[in-house]
C-alpha cells in the first residue's frame, strides 16, 4: 500500500482508505472487524465513518476493534452534520450540534481524538463564521487534529478555503466528493478548486454502489439482495433507473474490454483509474464482506496504463452545457 499526503498537511494516509458505512447494517460487527483486521494487515492506515452511519454503529464498532491496537497508527476520520436524534438543534453546523456531536462520537469510537473530522455537508442556516470557528477550538483543544468537509459545491469549497485564509481558522486539508467513471460532474468546479488551493481529494462510492463491479449487462433487470437492486427502495441515488442508460453501458463495455486485456476485476480497473486521476488522494472503498474488501485491496500496487487510463477517459467524458461548454470552446479560440 502506497502513502500519500492529505492535501497540504504533513499527514501521510494509505492511498485506499476504508469506508465504514456498511457497518452495523449490512455487515455484522464480527465481519467488520475482521474487514479491519485485513485492511490494516494490508497497510491500509485512513478509516472513514460518519457519526449518522447506521445510527451510531458503524462508530461503536471501531470503537471496540480500537481496543488493543496502535491507535497512533492509525488515521480515523468521522463526520457531523445529518440529524442525530428529534430535537431542534441535533442537526446542522450550528456550535452546539458540533460541540455535543463530537463528544458522543469521541465516546462512541472509544478515542480521545479525531485525526479528521468532517463536515458531512453545507448548512445554509448556519454562518460559517461560527462553524469554522467551533472547529477551529476542537483543534485548539486536541480533540480534532485536521479539518475536512463532503459533498460542497464549487463555491462552498472556496469560500471555506477563503474565509478559512481571511479569519485565521483551522486550515481545511480535504474535500470528501462523490466520484467514479460514471458520475465526473466534480470536474467541473469542485476537482479545480481543490488543486488549485492544494486540498486533497477523497472520493466516496467510487465503484457507484457496484455499477463499476461488472455484475451488469444490458437488458438485464437490477438483481435482488444486491444494493442496485433495492436502491429505489430506500431512494439511494445509485437507482437502476439513474443509470440504466446508453452512457453507462458504454462505460461497462469498455470497462470489461480493459480488464480483460490487462486480466484485473472490473473493480480494480475502475478504483485504479480514479487512483491516477489528478487530484485525487484516496478513494473511499466500501464491502459488505471479506470478499468484496479482498478485491478491491487489488486496487493497489500497480498501475494502469496511460493507454488505458486515456481510453476510459475518452468513453466516460461529460456532455458540457452552459456555461462549461461556452468557456471551453472560448479557451480554444484564445
Amino acid at each position: 500500500m502506497e502513502y500519500r499526503f492529505l492535501g497540504k498537511s504533513g499527514l501521510k494516509v494509505s492511498e485506499l482508505a476504508l469506508g465504514t458505512m456498511t457497518f452495523g447494517r449490512e455487515a455484522s460487527k464480527e465481519e467488520s472487524s475482521k474487514m479491519l483486521d485485513l485492511y490494516t494487515s494490508e497497510g491500509g492506515n485512513f478509516i472513514d465513518t460518519a457519526n449518522v452511519y447506521s445510527e451510531g454503529k458503524s462508530e461503536e464498532i471501531i470503537g471496540e476493534w480500537l481496543r488493543g491496537k496502535d491507535r497512533d497508527s492509525l488515521i480515523i476520520a468521522t463526520k457531523v452534520r445529518f440529524p442525530t436524534g428529534k430535537g431542534p438543534n441535533d442537526v446542522g453546523l450550528s456550535r452546539k450540534h458540533i460541540l455535543s456531536a463530537v463528544e458522543h462520537s469521541l465516546r462512541r469510537l472509544r478515542t480521545d481524538y479525531i485525526d479528521l473530522y468532517q463536515f458531512h455537508a453545507w448548512d445554509s442556516l448556519t454562518p460559517l463564521e461560527e462553524s469554522l470557528s467551533t472547529m477551529t477550538d476542537l483543534v485548539d483543544q486536541g480533540k480534532v487534529r485536521y479539518f475536512g468537509v463532503s459533498n460542497f459545491t464549487g463555491w462552498q469549497l472556496q469560500r471555506t478555503v477563503d474565509l478559512v485564509r481571511e479569519m485565521g481558522f483551522t486550515p481545511l486539508v480535504s474535500v470528501q466528493p462523490l466520484y467514479n467513471l460514471l458520475d465526473r460532474y466534480l470536474e467541473l468546479e469542485v476537482l479545480p478548486v481543490a488543486m488549485n488551493e492544494g486540498i486533497g481529494v477523497i472520493p466516496w462510492s467510487p465503484l457507484r454502489g457496484g455499477w463499476l463491479t461488472g455484475k451488469y449487462r444490458r437488458g438485464m433487470a437490477p438483481p435482488e439482495g444486491t444494493r442496485i437492486g433495492t436502491a429505489e427502495k430506500y431512494g439511494w441515488s445509485e437507482a437502476w433507473s439513474r443509470y440504466n442508460n446508453e452512457r453507462t453501458w458504454r462505460i461497462l463495455d469498455k470497462l470489461l474490454e480493459v480488464s480483460k486485456e490487462v486480466g484485473r476485476e472490473p473493480s480494480q480497473v475502475a478504483l485504479r483509474w480514479l487512483l491516477q486521476r489528478p487530484g485525487v488522494t484516496a478513494p473511499i472503498i466500501g464491502a459488505r464482506n471479506m470478499d468484496q474488501l479482498k478485491v478491491n485491496l487489488g486496487a493497489s500496487g500497480w498501475k494502469l496504463e496511460s493507454k488505458y487510463i486515456e481510453s476510459l477517459t475518452e468513453v466516460s467524458e461529460l456532455e458540457l452545457f452552459y456555461p462549461y461548454d461556452f468557456v471551453m470552446n472560448a479557451q480554444k479560440r484564445r
